[in-house]
């Protein structure tokens, strides 16, 4: 396996849902928005997804499936695909991380990574 990394990179925005989080019943929703990037020279799809959620009291939840909300997108180089999911913690603050399954049209599997990023409700950190 080549020690270079992918050409693919990752983007997040992430969002705290108050409309649909109770704080009280330890219920907190976030959404985020990954755009993922192709910066290579060859076309690559997203097949699967393998997230680690982590949330303040360090319970590690992990979440494997195929592609990304119902989608297992072909990525063109130079080009961008972008989608919004969503996720419930049972604290204030937890973070994400994991990594995308991806084929390039020479039919060799990668992984590209997806960085580690804070879930928070605001004001939460100081």
């Amino acid at each position: 396996m080549s020690t270079e990394m992918p050409p693919i990179t990752v983007d997040v925005e992430t969002q705290y849902l108050s409309d649909q989080s109770v704080p009280e019943e330890n219920r907190f929703v976030f959404s985020y928005t990954i755009t993922i990037h192709n910066t290579g020279l060859q076309a690559a799809q997203l097949l699967n997804r393998h997230w680690i959620i982590t949330d303040g009291n360090q319970q590690i939840q992990e979440v494997k499936g195929k592609g990304v909300v119902g989608e297992q997108p072909l990525i063109a180089p130079g080009s961008s695909y972008q989608y919004s999911s969503g996720c419930v913690l049972a604290t204030a603050v937890g973070s994400m991380r994991g990594y995308y399954e991806m084929k390039g049209e020479n039919g060799q599997l990668f992984q590209a990574p997806i960085p580690a990023f804070t879930l928070a409700k605001p004001m939460a950190l100081h």
